[in-house]
């Protein structure tokens, strides 16, 4: 397949930094294969290129996701990775990593390796993550090794803390000599104990069991220690306080391998949202306070938070249509997390473009090790094309995952993309 994308106004990257370095033209780009071939200003059609005019529109590198729940196998009734990959793609993202707390939970070889030969089909790229012990239990060490040669980028028993400090001391030791990250569901259960939301004054108005801050952040602390101690990479998923966040910067400050990434629910809704009882609203780790939203933005445009990660967690509708304190934690983010975070922090200027696009994209990509990800002649051509302007209203029934369970129905955004194509294919046109 060769695609020629026309006059769109491409994102580029000079160098390494994390902020400068980027510019911006208007251009052309070829597709030939799953590479990019050729840009310039002056490119001209051939007789079997796709054409795809992309004026007045953002050309892009795919969008990057470490954090997905696709729930295959076992949960299909919430989410396969044909449907979650395709309401990937129609969100923008090229690439992304599959949590393993699925039924079988991917905590040996065999079962990453079916993961992988059912991605083979997908609209997108799929790296899966693999888990830290043997059946998410915490107790005994998964074979770490077996995980690596299978294809994981990194482990984790997300969903569940690992609680024994002995067992995420060794997780470290073991996986130094993979360079992979071990990444922390960061959650001391005890202090969690039944809490539903945020513990605050909301909490205390709504009448709704709290989970204070500290359920986070003190099993931040401990794991930045054994970081330290084994000179290992952490990775902390879904941060959601600001003592976390001091934390996390603290440890960078001293040459810890810590990374970290924030939803884009906790960079825009508080525990106000809880108001309404919309169990959509019910996540894990809760919605923050207002003081806490504001450390997470400051954080991120400061390039202490490493990426944003959705945490795409798809649930039926009867695990979600019922009372909050027995709804199940979670909501689906994978279709409307640049066109939010769009509305809510570039366009009131809390964010620039650019920085956006190092957290949804460039960032995400370096932790994974994709090292060809870029508008640059000869790496894979994972590319997104955005209208800025496009406006729409957020409609679950119409999206591509199997599930519906997001709290921004209704709500109208900018930004959306309008073709995503993930290894030199077409994964998602707007006009489908």
């Amino acid at each position: 397949m060769s695609i020629l994308i026309k006059n769109g106004k491409l994102l580029l990257k000079d160098n390494d930094s994390r902020t400068d370095g980027y510019r911006w033209t208007v251009g052309n780009l070829r597709i030939e294969g799953p590479r990019i071939v050729a840009l310039g200003p002056n490119l001209e059609p051939q007789p079997h290129d796709i054409i795809i005019d992309a004026t007045g529109k953002m050309v892009a590198p795919g969008l990057v996701d470490t954090h997905v729940h696709l729930r295959e196998p076992g949960r299909e009734d919430e989410e396969t990775i044909a449907t979650g990959t395709k309401a990937a793609a129609a969100g923008g993202y090229t690439t992304i990593a599959c949590m393993p707390n699925t039924t079988p939970p991917l905590d040996s070889g065999a079962a990453v390796s079916a993961v992988l030969q059912r991605a083979e089909s997908a609209c997108i790229r799929v790296i899966p993550v693999g888990c830290i012990t043997k059946g998410r239990h915490g107790k005994e060490l998964a074979e770490i090794g077996e995980l690596v040669e299978a294809g994981v980028w990194g482990i984790t028993d997300d969903g569940n803390p690992v609680v024994d400090g002995e067992i995420m001391r060794r997780a470290l030791e073991y996986s130094r000599p993979f360079n992979i990250p071990v990444i922390s569901h960061a959650e001391e259960p005890r202090l969690t104990g039944k809490g539903v939301m945020h513990e605050g004054l909301m909490s205390t108005i709504l009448g709704l069991p709290g989970i204070p801050p500290e359920a986070e952040s003190v099993m931040v602390a401990r794991d930045v220690l054994l970081a330290k101690a084994t000179k290992s990479r952490v990775h902390f998923a879904h941060v959601s306080t600001k003592e976390s966040i001091e934390i996390i910067a603290t440890a960078k400050s001293r040459g810890i391998r810590v990374t970290c990434e924030v939803t884009p629910h906790h960079l825009v809704l508080t525990d106000a949202a809880v108001r309404s009882y919309d169990t959509n609203t019910k996540v894990n780790p809760p919605l923050r306070s207002q003081d806490h939203l504001e450390a997470l933005r400051v954080a991120i445009a400061k390039g202490i938070i490493d990426c944003v990660a959705t945490d795409h967690a798809p649930h039926t509708w009867e695990e979600k249509d019922c009372d909050y304190l027995q709804a199940e934690f979670g909501l689906i983010g994978l279709e409307t997390a640049l066109s939010l975070l769009f509305t809510h922090l570039v366009r009131p200027g809390i964010l620039d473009l650019a920085t956006l696009w190092e957290r949804m994209s460039f960032g995400p990509a370096q932790l994974l090790g994709l090292a060809d990800h870029g508008l640059a002649v000869g790496n894979r051509a994972d590319i997104v094309i955005v209208d800025l302007e496009l406006e729409k209203e957020v409609d679950p029934t119409k999206g591509w995952s199997r599930s519906r369970n997001t709290p921004f129905a209704g709500e109208r955004l900018f930004g959306w993309p309008v073709a995503t194509i993930a290894g030199g294919k077409i994964a998602f046109r707007e006009a489908e």
